[in-house]
């Protein structure tokens, strides 16, 4: 079982009451995030008062849904409404939104208890959430190595207990690899299956919202909570199933394919891994099925040079005038743009701005945007094919466990290849969830990760519950806070 059903369970029966549990959390939070920093903003008062409307409810007798009362945190570039959303940037220190971001809004009004917001790259730009104007998020299994990025926060509160589940946002690996670094298991949902609506944008067609959890079940319970329509995403598709009823289902005879590709360059631990979780799913009655994917050898450079490319557009719109930081002394307004977003911004957002900008000015368009597109088309037909023969795939979720703090300062085109892994499925729009499977002789966790076809969470999950089901990664994991 997990934490959520878990700590339900306690709620209905009147074992512990919701202010309660949300007071061990905030209180893991006190004594923890000045190791970890995975918060930037703490909201206790909103969260003991949400909390205080739960334990009414269940007082009056109503019923109440899996994830009332389940105290959880937003990373920090999902808007809430009165609540100072950062994006973890210099830029936008002191904006309070108007509005909550539509996956916001479905989990207050499930009852979900909001702890605060997560620390995270800045823009959502990085790997390690050292970007971060606030400092980088530590990794709750080794305090010297990093949680990951860019929803490291997140990665390393639900790793840490510092929160039930979290919320995160995956533009090319953001919330699988931090989870996979900090032990917990990741979602990343079709594009189109949570809506974006107040997620702050870096990559339009790349972003997508999902949750980070402990266990597969937890995020099942999630995605359907989460994934719904919405009008006011114009990508929004939402979800015609629940996962979490199917997440028992036999999986024998399912068929489990791996890229050679995908093994390439990854260390021999996690490939150990990976191969030795193949062989539970065949213990489980599933197939094996090798193939190639010579397409994912452009995945890295389209991905950096599309995504890139709408960050210099999405990030137009940050000029000091509307909101967020203006600097103090400036020469006419074209100087106070440019001084305000030289101070504004980070090194890493300024170089994927300037990258992003490059690529898409005259003379280098065809050369670079363009054929970067036409490549895009490649990727996606590749895993059509490849699924034609195959119900998901196994993969690493990044190369290498956690590394040391610092590494991503210099050396960021080696940090930007342990996005590797990650984003071919961002790039085709398709799910993927990365779940423990070992630790590395350094008592570091090495995380699996699992492909779907568009829209098929519902097998994904399952394949994922039965591998975790069958080991004892759990175990080796912290459970919750003591009640």
């Amino acid at each position: 079982m997990g934490l959520i059903k878990k700590y339900h369970d306690l709620l209905v029966k009147k074992e512990i009451s919701c202010v309660e549990l949300t007071q061990k959390y905030l209180d893991e939070i006190n004594k923890s995030n000045g190791d970890l920093n995975a918060y930037i903003t703490v909201t206790d008062e909103l969260a003991l008062e949400n909390a205080k409307k739960v334990d009414a409810k269940i007082k009056a007798g109503e019923e109440i849904s899996l994830l009332e009362g389940i105290p959880m945190t937003l990373k920090d570039n999902i808007s809430t409404k009165g609540v100072e959303t950062t994006c973890a940037s210099k830029i936008l220190s002191g904006y309070k939104p108007i509005y909550d971001a539509t996956v916001y809004e479905i989990l207050k009004s499930s009852g979900a208890v909001m702890l605060g917001k997560t620390n995270m790259d800045e823009f959502a730009m990085g790997s390690s959430s050292e970007t971060s104007y606030f400092g980088g998020s530590k990794n709750p299994h080794n305090l010297s190595c990093c949680a990951g990025g860019s929803s490291g926060g997140g990665a390393s509160a639900v790793g840490g207990n510092l929160a039930v589940y979290a919320i995160g946002s995956d533009t090319g690996g953001s919330i699988r690899q931090p989870a996979s670094f900090c032990g917990v298991v990741g979602l990343k949902p079709t594009y189109g299956a949570v809506s974006r609506y107040g997620l702050i944008a870096y990559a339009s067609s790349f972003d997508q919202i999902g949750p980070i959890t402990k266990t597969v079940e937890d995020a099942s319970i999630v995605f359907d909570a989460i994934s719904k329509y919405d009008e006011k995403d114009s990508t929004s598709t939402g979800s015609n199933y629940e996962t979490f009823n199917t997440l028992n289902d036999d999986i024998k005879g399912k068929k489990i394919g791996i890229a050679y590709e995908y093994l390439n360059g990854v260390k021999d631990e996690v490939k150990e891994a990976v191969l030795n979780a193949s062989k539970v799913y065949e213990s489980l009655g599933a197939e094996i099925v090798y193939f190639n994917l010579k397409e994912l050898d452009y995945a890295l450079p389209v991905y950096y040079i599309l995504a890139c490319a709408e960050a210099s557009s999405n990030l137009g719109r940050y000029d000091g005038i509307r909101y967020g930081y203006k600097c103090e002394h400036y020469e006419g307004t074209h100087d106070m743009i440019c001084r305000t977003r030289s101070e504004g911004f980070g090194e890493e957002v300024k170089r994927r701005i300037l990258l992003g900008t490059y690529v898409l000015s005259a003379g280098y368009y065809d050369a670079y945007y363009k054929k970067a597109q036409n490549l895009r088309g490649s990727i996606v037909r590749a895993f059509d094919r490849a699924f034609a023969d195959c119900d998901v795939i196994l993969a690493p979720t990044v190369p290498m466990t956690a590394f040391k703090l610092g590494k991503a300062q210099f050396d960021p085109i080696e940090t930007y290849l342990t996005d590797i892994c990650t984003v071919p499925v961002n790039i085709a729009s398709l799910p993927a969830v990365s779940v423990p499977c070992g630790i590395d002789k350094e008592g570091l966790p090495i995380g699996m990760q699992l492909i779907g076809r568009k829209f098929d969470e519902k097998t994904l999950l399952n394949i994922a519950y039965k591998y975790e089901q069958s080991t004892d990664n759990l175990k080796e994991t912290k459970w919750g806070v003591k009640l």
